[in-house]
């Protein structure tokens, strides 16, 4: 069963850049509307490929480090990386099935 797994600045290097797997990182804040809209979908995924993919939460008003070390600018924003490196960057809400074919070309 998948679960998305929140991350802060203690615990990101260890859950994003050292991960054997590729990581879908869900960069957000409480007051974003189309973040609350991502958030179900993100968790749906995060079920469907448990075993394949690690799914994680940075709040950005708690975490500006990572967030400023991202450079992300707006949220939601979804970086997937692979290896300890973000691969894939998506600004924005995203349909389910465009969301799952940035995950399947990370995971090929």
């Amino acid at each position: 069963m998948g679960k998305t797994v929140v991350v802060d600045e203690k615990s990101f290097e260890e859950v994003v850049l050292k991960a054997k797997t590729p990581v879908l990182v869900d960069f957000w804040a409480t007051w974003c509307g189309p973040c609350r809209m991502v958030a179900p979908v993100v968790e749906e995924l995060s079920e469907e490929y448990a075993g394949k993919m690690v799914f994680g939460k940075v709040d950005v008003d708690q975490n500006p480090t990572i967030a400023g070390k991202y450079g992300i600018m707006s949220i939601p924003t979804l970086l997937i990386f692979k290896d300890g490196k973000p691969v894939t960057n998506i600004v924005g809400f995203r349909p389910k099935d465009q969301l799952k074919k940035s995950l399947d070309t990370a995971l090929a």
